[in-house]
């Protein structure tokens, strides 16, 4: 059997070779572990944006607030609806909001992009997590201002605390920064609804109404009329199904980063015992036997990769926090969120080290010991 003491003694002295590669894991590992606290940032922001009695009414055949459009009408009589739960001010917690898209340059890289500007009342903010001004003001109704959050004035111009955005030549003056839980709301600029309605000449256009119902019955209730009543025929959908849907795009990101992150380190862990044939020759011609040889090369390729592992989390850990963004493939937007570095996605990135080590030290250790001695050791 093969003493460790074998394999630490031969890191050693190899420390060059040893130090490229837990180097080169680890550089693998940081992005692959990067993209992970991407994604587990922004699923996290899809997700504490739905709420589990909230409800966003549609059009009929539409799946998203973009592309929908209510008659005035359904929007009027949707508040009166039995099973809404109603505020301090005895109004029922419905909003009616109108949705619009603009194209925008960024601050920092250039280019631009698109941004979502909601029309919203007063009594939207409290459909909306932990809703807050963290600086400056509120809106006021009628004189044609606006506010976002803080995140977003970094990322686009115009945004900043007394800038103005123009919407089809009227200038709005940004007046306050707001916060949102983290929610995706923090990824638009909130506009009074008649004001924005006023500016894109529609005066009495409505793309989306939100509403809370009072439990889980009301709530499939409210499901029920809405999407078979004739007086609505619309797409009632559970807030926090409509926000599942947008993950489903942080999926395939997933899927595509962990095949590139597997076959780069794959790759490199084959290179690395590959090129030891003749050290494995070696053993076999003084009498070690292939078992043991295989276990000992695996067990070095696993340290390698789990060290490398662990120098690529670490690496992660001064992004946790940092503000971001990624375009909404749903509502091809702008959504910030920021990087989450928890404890599942650093113990992810530490279970694919150790996968990626196995891997890539057990198929070209399995080859070499299967050749035969003489051809070993004449390799270079």
């Amino acid at each position: 059997m093969i003493s460790i003491r074998y394999n630490l003694r031969n890191l050693c002295v190899r420390w060059a070779s040893t130090l490229m590669t837990v180097l080169g894991t680890g550089l693998v590992v940081w992005a692959s572990v990067l993209t992970f606290g991407l994604i587990d940032g922004l699923e996290h922001t899809l997700r504490v944006t739905g709420d589990p009695l909230d409800l966003i009414v549609l059009r009929k055949g539409s799946n998203e607030e973009t592309s929908s459009t209510l008659t005035p009408q359904a929007a009027n009589d949707l508040p009166n609806l039995p099973g809404i739960q109603i505020n301090l001010a005895n109004q029922p917690l419905c909003s009616t909001e109108f949705v619009t898209i603009l194209t925008k340059p960024r601050r920092a890289n250039g280019g631009t992009t698109n941004l979502i500007v909601r029309g919203i009342d007063p009594v939207g903010r409290a459909l909306r997590p932990d809703f807050r001004i963290v600086r400056g003001r509120d809106v006021v109704p009628g004189v044609n201002e606006a506010i976002t959050s803080e995140s977003m004035a970094k990322r686009f111009e115009n945004l900043a605390l007394g800038e103005r955005l123009e919407i089809n030549k009227v200038e709005f003056t940004v007046v306050g920064y707001f916060t949102a839980g983290g929610s995706s709301a923090e990824s638009e600029v909130w506009i009074d609804r008649r004001d924005l309605t006023t500016a894109r000449r529609t005066p009495d256009a409505v793309s989306v109404v939100g509403l809370r119902a009072t439990d889980e019955v009301a709530l499939t209730n409210l499901i029920q009329q809405i999407s078979t009543d004739e007086q609505f025929r619309l797409n009632a959908m559970r807030e926090v199904e409509y926000y599942q849907k947008q993950m489903q795009s942080s999926a395939f990101i997933r899927i595509v980063g962990t095949i590139v992150a597997a076959f780069l380190t794959i790759g490199a862990m084959f290179a690395a015992v590959a090129n030891r044939a003749r050290e494995i020759g070696t053993l076999r011609a003084l009498g070690f036997p292939r078992r043991s040889i295989l276990t000992s090369f695996l067990l070095e390729s696993v340290l390698l990769c789990l060290l490398g592992g662990i120098v690529g989390c670490l690496a992660t850990l001064p992004f946790h926090g940092l503000s971001t963004g990624t375009l909404n493939f749903t509502t091809f937007s702008e959504i910030t969120f920021a990087f989450r570095f928890g404890w599942p996605v650093l113990l992810r990135g530490i279970v694919l080290s150790l996968i990626m080590g196995t891997v890539g030290g057990l198929f070209p250790a399995v080859r070499a010991v299967r050749m035969h001695v003489v051809d070993a050791l004449r390799q270079v």
